[in-house]
């Protein structure tokens, strides 16, 4: 009598069924392990696999982006896939499906709050790797992938602010101006992992568009960033809606009205 094959640990399956993949999809089940494996808790970790698993995830956010937006320009795929590849998303990813609970780490890295979202997109990108390397193609990897890509793709392309306040800032005050905004940056907490530990301000034509918080210097300024980004997208619908018609004294002889910039108003 042949002897039935052993199903893979419980986590791992739970893990595969986050993924929306069949409990009875051909992988290895070992490299999986080694996917959710921290480096803080073995020597043998999922840093290998990460490696690999950020070119399987450029290739397969190029396929999608491509497929889905054929006549787009190559400089804008490119930029949105900078963002569909960030460790943001990739973090957002994680977050949805649940992926953090079966991330074998330390209690002391756990503790880490600020590495946090780098290590749920390193698990991601290791998973990734596993998906690709079980079938050597992406036939794993875009069925569960994609519907994410195509979400987080729409929300970018439809409101850039969103996915990289900072980036979207830079080319308003370029595009309007042709200069750059100033930040002015202030550590207010030493505690490590404080959410409010740096404040982050944002400059441009001597005036203050945005304040920002964040536990890193980069996200106090990315809060800054959208703030200040807002204030000027409103400033801008403020600025060129029309005046009222009204008959200015002397008729239509009288003065045309100065066009406001950002100093008018400030």
């Amino acid at each position: 009598m042949q002897d039935t094959p052993s199903l893979p640990p419980l986590h791992l399956r739970r893990c595969v069924a986050r993924l929306g993949l069949p409990e009875t999809v051909a992988l290895n089940w070992e490299l999986l392990e080694l996917a959710l494996t921290h480096s803080s808790v073995a020597r043998r970790n999922n840093e290998q696999l990460e490696f690999l698993g950020d070119a399987v995830l450029r290739l397969a956010a190029a396929e999608f982006l491509m497929e889905r937006y054929p006549e787009a320009m190559v400089g804008e795929l490119s930029a949105v896939r900078s963002h569909l590849v960030s460790d943001r998303t990739l973090t957002s990813i994680a977050e949805r499906l649940g992926l953090e609970p079966f991330l074998q780490i330390s209690n002391s890295a756990a503790g880490d709050r600020a590495a946090r979202p780098s290590r749920l997109a390193d698990m991601v990108e290791a998973i990734l790797a596993v998906l690709y390397l079980s079938r050597k193609d992406l036939s794993l990897v875009r069925p569960w992938l994609d519907p994410h890509l195509e979400r987080l793709a729409e929300t970018i392309r439809q409101n850039p602010a969103q996915s990289n306040p900072k980036t979207a800032l830079q080319e308003l005050t370029q595009k309007l101006h042709k200069a750059l905004p100033e930040y002015r940056l202030q550590e207010v907490s030493r505690l490590h992992g404080d959410p409010n530990r740096y404040r982050a301000e944002v400059w441009f034509q001597d005036q203050c568009w945005g304040v920002g918080l964040g536990r890193s210097r980069k996200m106090a300024e990315q809060a800054a960033a959208q703030e200040a980004y807002q204030a000027m997208q409103l400033k801008m619908v403020v600025l060129e809606s029309p005046p009222p018609v009204v008959q200015p004294p002397g008729g239509n002889n009288a003065p045309p009205r100065t066009p406001l910039n950002f100093r008018d108003s400030a």
